[in-house]
């Protein structure tokens, strides 16, 4: 299974995963992920969270659910909301990255902030470079080399 980093775009699949004992801080952080994830071009295939912070992670049912969805190659990525919703500090949270490059996936820090923002031109000109490197560029006279 290929290995896109966190910081990659296109259309990956990914979990948004959260961990906390009060369900509007859950459903922001969904939001927070889907957001992340949206902001990269990342389709969110599931969404699973736990209502214990205090059960270890890997007794957690949701957390088991996203392992599933990795292991059957369901989803690619899983982006949480921030670390605290993984790891007790940024060594686990570290290794806890490590153990899914292993696997083939990646976790994404969703507080690290989103993508700088393009202009229209900008998103154009890439887009116009991805179709001709792919081969699916069918009218060159619409590249604008002075558009920004």
């Amino acid at each position: 299974m290929p290995n896109n980093p966190p910081g990659g775009r296109g259309h990956v699949p990914v979990a948004v995963y959260s961990c906390a004992t009060i369900s509007t801080a859950l459903g922001e952080s969904e939001e927070r992920g889907r957001y992340y994830a949206d902001a990269r071009h990342w389709h969110v295939a599931g969404a699973w969270s736990d209502p214990d912070p205090a059960l270890p992670l890997m007794e957690r049912p949701g957390w088991h659910a996203v392992t599933a969805a990795l292991s059957t190659g369901m989803i690619r990525g899983v982006v949480v909301s921030g670390p605290t919703h993984v790891a007790a500090d940024a060594a686990q949270f570290a290794a806890l990255g490590v153990l899914l490059r292993d696997r083939g996936g990646f976790l994404a820090d969703a507080s690290n902030g989103t993508p700088a923002r393009r202009t229209p031109g900008q998103a154009r000109r890439r887009r116009n470079t991805a179709d001709a490197a792919s081969g699916w560029f069918t009218q060159p006279d619409t590249y604008e080399e002075g558009a920004s």
